[in-house]
Formats: structure tokens, sequence, C-alpha cells
């Protein structure tokens, strides 16, 4: 099973250290790259207007993804560098640094891959791994800088560990699986002369040109923004919270915490899907009845407005492509007092289909066409309950994680909101979430797992589950 959480919890093998980063000269250039003229993704730029307001936060504020993996042989150093330095010259998104001016404004400038170049070095034998956590972290640059990911090698007896370390600007959660997969293929290919074929991939770049054209069609009465500027509206004018306290009282950070739990195994995880299927809902419809259910049971509230990030990749080579390929769609669901998860997940399935019709209309988008008449409510930096799922058995390369001891993490940054990652492996579910690290919130996580899980089993054991809430708003 892949390891997820947060970088804190990573315990990596100790061993001798060989870091990659971007050679001097390489930065040197790439500060003087020309403007360009396609802009960065919507889903980027506030990510960069975040990161910028929250420059002094005393943290690094912005999301640093790691993955890991372990390769049973020694390193060939030389091998590493042309291995790496392909990979970067292959993914356009590390052509890309962003500038970020007082306005907010944000430009893209763009490198000749050309002229990317890694420099490595050794640092001597790091004999546990919380030094191995620290060495990553500081030698990762931000967002505000062109070089903002690292590579490493931890020696051990018989073979190393591999580490990338890149900030979310660059990835997400399909593109980490991607990197291992390619970075394995290059390294493998350099190191022992074999030809193992790369796919052929996208451009990022142009996936944000094409996500811009869409948003210059788009005006505040264009029947999607429409559509989101209703939804905002039935829930008050205002994004959804967590159903549960979470212990922030003031406008400072909170910085994040992280649990994981096994939901069921793969039968019962079969079972599941199966009661879905035949109520007209994929796995990710059904969860989302269970979160409606769930939100009714602790709110008495009848309306629920989920959110569920989508990939937002074309079918051809952009499939096999790196950077951050994601949007949030809405899940809007209703309950009643007699509901229960099979009619649940027929409304799911249907709200689900009609939400992945907004995948290309960033929500970003539409808070920039809207009108102070519209009443909507959602201040700069908003963060939303998130549900996520992942049969990780279909990603390309899954076959090998587990005997190559694969992991995923991430830094522990600032939460506002719970976000949740529902993951299928090849013989358990698992739930992770990310939280604001208060003696409330632990609570209400642990709470709502309770909830969410019972739901879940119910629908596995018994084929649906009947609504507890006595009364329903």
């Amino acid at each position: 099973m892949v390891s997820f959480g947060l970088i804190d919890e990573w315990d990596p093998r100790p061993g001798r250290v060989t870091s990659w980063v971007a050679a001097p000269q390489t930065v040197a250039a790439a500060e003087h790259a020309p403007d360009h003229h396609v802009p960065p993704s919507h889903q980027q730029e506030e990510y960069l207007r975040a990161a910028q307001r929250n420059r002094d936060a005393g943290f690094r504020f912005s999301r640093l993804c790691l993955i890991a993996f372990d390769i049973q042989a020694p390193l060939d150093t030389e091998a590493m560098t042309t291995a790496l330095t392909t990979f970067l010259r292959r993914h356009d998104t590390f052509q890309s640094w962003f500038a970020v001016d007082d306005d907010g404004v944000v430009s893209r400038h763009v490198i000749d891959p050309e002229i990317i170049e890694l420099a490595h070095a050794a640092h001597g034998e790091l004999p546990n791994a919380a030094q191995i956590r620290e060495h990553v972290q500081a030698e990762t640059p931000g967002p505000f800088r062109w070089d903002c990911f690292s590579f490493g090698a931890i020696e051990w007896e018989g073979g190393f560990t591999l580490y990338c370390a890149v900030d979310h600007l660059n990835t997400d959660g399909i593109s980490q699986a991607m990197t291992c997969v390619d970075l394995m293929t290059l390294y493998m290919n350099a190191a022992f002369g074999m030809e193992n074929p790369l796919s052929p991939v996208g451009s990022y770049v142009d996936y944000c040109a094409r996500e811009r054209a869409i948003s210059r069609t788009l005006s505040r009465h264009s029947p999607h923004v429409q559509r989101w500027v209703e939804l905002v509206q039935a829930h008050g004018g205002s994004l959804p919270r967590f159903p549960l306290p979470l212990g922030k009282e003031s406008d400072t950070h909170t910085r994040s915490a992280h649990l994981t739990t096994s939901v069921f195994d793969e039968p019962a995880a079969q079972r599941f899907e199966d009661v879905c299927r035949a109520n007209g809902a994929n796995v990710t419809a059904g969860l989302m009845a269970v979160a409606a259910m769930a939100y009714a049971d602790f709110t008495g509230e009848s309306d629920y407005l989920g959110m569920t990030p989508k990939s937002t990749r074309a079918a051809g080579p952009e499939l096999n492509s790196v950077g951050w390929f994601t949007s949030l769609i809405p899940v809007p669901l209703t309950v009643d007092g007699a509901a229960r998860f099979t009619s649940m997940a027929t409304q799911a399935g249907h709200s689900y289909a009609a939400g992945k019709e907004l995948t290309d209309v960033s929500f970003h988008r539409v808070l920039e066409l809207v009108e102070p008449a519209d009443g909507i409510h959602v201040s700069p930096g908003w963060s939303v309950p998130m549900i996520s799922y992942v049969d990780v058995r279909k990603l390309p390369g899954v076959e090998m994680f587990d005997a190559i001891n694969g992991c995923l993490y991430g830094n522990r940054g600032s939460s506002e909101e719970v976000f949740l990652w529902i993951n299928r492996f090849q013989d358990v579910t698992s739930m992770t979430f990310l939280y604001p690290d208060t003696e409330i919130a632990h609570v209400s996580v642990k709470e709502y797992i309770e909830k969410f899980i019972g739901i879940m089993t119910a629908v596995a054991t018994d084929g649906d589950h009947v609504l507890s809430a006595p009364a329903l708003a």
C-alpha cells in the first residue's frame, strides 16, 4: 500500500545523502527569462496570491509535495543526473516561473528547456529520518523561485531511496504517480542501458492557454456561471463549511494535522461499489451521498453542498503530463427525513454528472464575474471542505508501488478546513484527513470519521443505510 501523510511522518531509512538542485548558471539564466503571454492556470494564480499574502507566516505556507521510492541497486550518480534532467526538460510545467506584483497581477516567465542543468552535492551520512526531512524541506525553494523542486538519493546497503520534492505549484496527485513512473523508467534506461519507452506528454502551458480561452468566453450570464452562482446563493451566499467545530476563533494561521485510518477490506469495498452502481452512482457520487447523510445527521440541515476535485486533463498525451490539472466541482444534495443511502446515491449520481459539466469553469473565474447584487460573500484565499476519491489500483505503474515502497507526503502547512482523501488499494480502502491542528478539531474529526465509516460499513454490509436524524431543517 502506498503511504500517505505529512512529511513530518516520513520515516526514510538513514544513509548517505546526495541531492540534486538546479545548477547556479541555470538559476541565473532563469531570472532573465522573458515574459510569456500565457497566464498561469486559475488555480495556480490564486495559490500564488495566497502564498504572497502569507509570506510572513513564519513557516512554509505553500504546499510541498514529496514522493519517495526504493531502488534495489547501487546508485549511479551520473545516470541519475541524466534521468532527472530529462524529466525536467520533458514536462514544461518545470520551465515556467511566476512574478506577482503589488496589485496581485501574476505574470509567467518561460525558460528554454535546453538550458536546464542540475548540480549534485554529497551531504554525507545523515543518521536519522528527522535530519533527512529537515534537509529536504530546507533545500527546496518556494513557489516564487523557478527552481521550486529538489531531488535526492539516500544510499543504504544494497540500494537507495530516491525522493522528489516539488512545490504544489507544479504538481498534483496524479502527477506524483506519473513522476514516480517517469523517474523509474528514465533512471533504468540511463543506468542499465535499457530502452523502456516513455509515453508522449502534453504541454501544461497549452493547458493553461486552453483554460484561459474558455474563461474569456464567459460572462456573468453564461449558463455555467449562472449555475455556480445559483448554487452558492442557495447556500446563503457563502461556501460550505465542515459540519463540526474546528476551534478556529481567529484569522491567524493554524498548522495542519493529519490522520489516516482504514475503512474496510477489498471485499467490502467491492460491495460498497456494487450498491452505488446498482443505484446509478459511481463510487465518488456514493461517497458524496455518505457525506450528505453525515452532514444532515450532525447539523439537522437538509441542504448539502459538497465539493470534490476533478481532473481537467484532456484525453491523449495530456494524461501523461505533470502539472496541476484539477478543479473543484459542486455536488449539491437534498436530504429528507426518510432518506436512505440507495435513494441518496441515485440523486448523487445525477448531481455528480451535472457537476462534471462545470469542470472547465473555474470557480475562481466565477468570482471574477459575480456582481454585488448576487449576494455572494467569499473572501480571498477561500477554502472549502473537500472529499476526494482515488482508485489507486488504476493509476499508471501502481503494480510496482508496493514493491518499491512508494510513498506520497506533504508539508505541514496551514489548514483552515478539512480535506478528505479516500484511497482504494488492492487490499484495503483508507481515508486520510488534513485539518486544523486544534484540540477541538481533533475531537470533531474523530467523531466525523466514526459517522462516515459507520454509514459506509452499513452500506457494504446491509446494502443500505437509513438516516437517523430526527428532524431536518
